[in-house]
């Protein structure tokens, strides 16, 4: 994850394997640690400094959309307690935060001027970062689309692409002095099929064929926004999308059960993924999906090429694998995040769960990031989200001691470890989440922090697995076995 170096793409060694005089597991001398937030999720302010709504302020306000009818304000009132927050993290020892930027406060009306109150957050934000030695990693899209960008059509408008490369340039030209690393959109995955195919997510729409065409505007407008922001580049900038990616398991291993995985990791990893590394939309998934229609119908000429941009890095998000079966009528539309998927039965999580009811498999995710290392050979990783909601309980002493978490945090720490030993090149780890914070559609009801954020004071306390990250970033080592983190 260093800048330093102006080929970004270069190999290295990877980790040591097994320290047999200590049992530990030990990660290379430059790996990056660090946590990872998403601006709606804990900046709250949502009327203040300019801010017009986000699409997930107007979907938070329609009744039955988010657990409680919680919304994004206060949230963790980060937006006037990051002095406060940026010092957790320089106690924490980070070295990286990945933030992302709220778009509508940086251009809130349809007439495209610049709110320099939104501007001057974050550039408050990075010198606070820099004066702790913590690298800024800024994402500039993670998921609060403009009202008004949404009321003209929003990512199924083809224009939102473009509109989205010039906040870009704008974003960067204020802030690429001092951040080198940046991403375009977080998980184009839960904005296209999440926002528009299940409508769980904002805009709350459910058309398979739109959920589509947004994709390709989103891809579009990652590689449009990474054009425009190389010609204000120098040789240490790096540039990157982050994905959310599963890994498809299924009981058998029969042609039936193996079409099915194969179904889902195109739906999922595949269709996103492809275009970005130059290969075009999978023909297999194009094929799956023709059923619903010409969406390919807004796929212009170029846009391929302008999508396959090369990136310096690739984010990668994990949480939890897509248990799958064949579907008993291969014709069946499957009832899931999935648009036009059929003759698939996506199964119920197995073994211990997170209070979110995903499933916790560590081995998928060594699998995942294997595979990643040989799909796309030469391209460095960074984890740029994973971790574990689960119930915390704070005691008599305000502490809060969340051993499942931390079991998690190992768990696929351990599993990213195998994955290096293996040949993929991985760069950093950035924990999901630093902060408890508003999670969507569920509202304040998941905490994913490792800091506890009580809501009604805004008091944070450090989680005993807050607490065991720090050991683990100053040793940059895991235990072998084990969750005694010393």
């Amino acid at each position: 994850m260093t800048t330093t170096d102006p080929d970004s793409r270069v190999g290295r060694a990877p980790a040591s394997a097994v320290d047999l005089a200590s049992d530990t597991l030990r990660f290379p001398a430059d790996f990056t640690w660090g946590a990872a937030t998403a601006a709606f999720q804990i900046e709250g302010s949502t009327t203040v400094d300019g801010r017009t709504p986000s699409i997930w302020d107007t979907f938070a306000a329609t009744p039955g959309k988010v657990l409680n009818g919680d919304n994004g304000d206060p949230a963790c009132d980060h937006y006037n307690r990051s002095a406060e927050d940026v010092e957790l993290m320089s106690q924490l020892g980070l070295a990286a935060y990945r933030f992302s930027v709220a778009w509508p406060r940086i251009v809130p009306a349809a007439d495209g001027a610049v709110e320099p109150r939104g501007l001057a957050f974050y550039d408050r934000l990075v010198d606070q970062l820099l004066a702790k030695g913590i690298q800024p990693v800024a994402t500039l899209y993670h998921w609060d689309l403009p009202q008004w960008l949404e009321d003209q059509g929003g990512w199924r408008n083809r224009d939102t692409a473009y509109r989205f490369a010039e906040y870009a340039q704008v974003v960067f030209g204020r802030l690429g002095d001092r951040v080198k690393l940046w991403s375009t959109l977080n998980e184009p995955w839960c904005s296209a099929f999440l926002g528009h195919h299940k409508g769980n997510h904002a805009p709350g729409l459910t058309d398979s064929k739109a959920s589509l065409e947004a994709m390709h505007h989103l891809l579009l407008a990652h590689g449009l926004a990474t054009r425009a922001m190389r010609e204000q580049a120098t040789a240490e900038h790096r540039f990157s999308l982050v994905l959310n990616f599963t890994q498809g398991k299924a009981d058998n291993d029969d042609t039936a059960s193996l079409d099915a995985v194969r179904k889902v990791d195109g739906l999922h990893n595949r269709i996103f993924l492809d275009p970005v590394l130059g290969r075009g939309y999978p023909a297999d998934v194009v094929d799956d999906v023709a059923w619903l229609g010409d969406w390919q119908r807004v796929v212009q000429d170029g846009d391929l090429d302008v999508i396959a941009t090369p990136i310096d890095f690739l984010g990668v998000n994990y949480y939890s694998p897509t248990r799958v079966a064949p579907a008993a009528d291969p014709e069946a539309v499957s009832d899931g995040p999935f648009p036009g998927l059929r003759g698939v039965d996506l199964l119920d999580p197995r073994g211990e769960l997170t209070s979110f009811g995903w499933e916790q498999n560590a081995d998928a995710f060594a699998e995942l990031l294997t595979r990643l290392g040989q799909d796309a050979p030469g391209l460095p990783i960074v984890i740029t989200e994973n971790g574990s909601a689960f119930v915390d309980e704070v005691d008599e002493l305000g502490h809060v001691d969340d051993p499942q978490r931390l079991a998690f945090l190992v768990d696929h720490l351990r599993a990213v470890h195998r994955a290096i030993e293996a040949g993929t090149d991985i760069r950093g780890y950035l924990a999901w989440s630093l902060l408890d914070n508003f999670e969507w559609a569920e509202g304040y009801s998941q905490r994913f922090g490792v800091v506890r954020v009580d809501y009604e004071t805004q008091e944070r306390t450090v989680k005993s697995s807050g607490a065991a990250l720090a050991r683990i970033i100053a040793r940059n080592s895991i235990p072998a076995t084990g969750y005694e983190v010393e």
